[in-house]
């Protein structure tokens, strides 16, 4: 059995793999990791591994490491099927990773871009070969609608749940259609930059706005909630 955490800037999400895939998943608070000695004991976990976009305080990793004889603290010199091409490895971030490993996997010798959508948006290439070619990060849906709503002096902070027509009929909608119709047409247009050069291209998109945006991208995607951790799981397995 493998534990898989991945640590947001908000919450941990887990992840408990057996050989046959995921048998158990949850968010927890990022403030606390006694669940982790919890799983290892209840489900005989073997290997965890854990990705992280925040530091970890010194006293949450001897928490893990007490829980289990291997763990794996997964970060860009972490070896991995991908060839790196950006000109900053040491900058990138182990959720990126983790996503395209997650997609190459599921559709290996493709041309992929992976999607994901969550407090940033993040959209990365990878190449049939197997290259990492890079990618660019934008605010996230919450984020946008902060920002709207803290530097202008009577914008209102708006739910992101709700009506999203082609064009705003109060202010509310306004709002939310702008961003989340504006990040969809963002993501519409990158798809169409690359499927240029790439016409084979498969898009996958996760990350916890997912649902949210689904229906209102017009190119054609796969929704996969899971490729980060499937990507981390595949990770864990073939570190020797």
């Amino acid at each position: 059995m493998n534990l898989i955490i991945d640590i947001g800037n908000n919450s941990a999400k887990y992840y408990i793999f057996s050989s046959t895939g995921i048998i158990l998943h949850g968010r927890r608070p990022n403030d606390s990791y006694r669940f982790v000695q919890e799983f290892v004991t209840s489900y005989g976990i073997d290997k965890i591994i854990v990705s992280s976009v925040i530091d970890i305080a010194p006293s949450d990793r001897t928490v893990i490491e007490n829980a289990c004889s291997r763990v794996v603290w997964f970060d860009n010199s972490t070896p991995t099927p991908l060839k790196i091409k950006y000109n900053t490895p040491h900058t990138l971030g182990s959720d990126r990773l983790a996503a395209a490993v997650g997609a190459m996997c599921k559709a290996p010798a493709r041309d992929i871009v992976v999607i994901d959508a969550g407090s940033a948006i993040t959209i990365d290439f990878v190449d049939a070969q197997g290259n990492f070619r890079g990618g660019n990060i934008s605010p996230g849906i919450k984020m946008r609608l902060k920002a709207l709503h803290e530097y202008t002096s009577r914008l209102p902070l708006v739910n992101k749940d709700g009506a999203v027509p082609s064009l705003g009929c109060d202010t509310e909608t306004a709002i939310r259609s702008g961003v989340i119709r504006g990040i969809c047409h963002e993501i519409d247009g990158y798809i169409t930059e690359i499927r240029e050069k790439f016409p084979d291209l498969l898009v996958f998109l996760t990350g916890g706005d997912e649902k949210t945006l689904i229906n209102n991208i017009k190119s054609r995607i796969f929704a996969d909630r899971f490729i980060v951790a499937e990507g981390l799981n595949h990770i864990l397995e073939n570190i020797r």
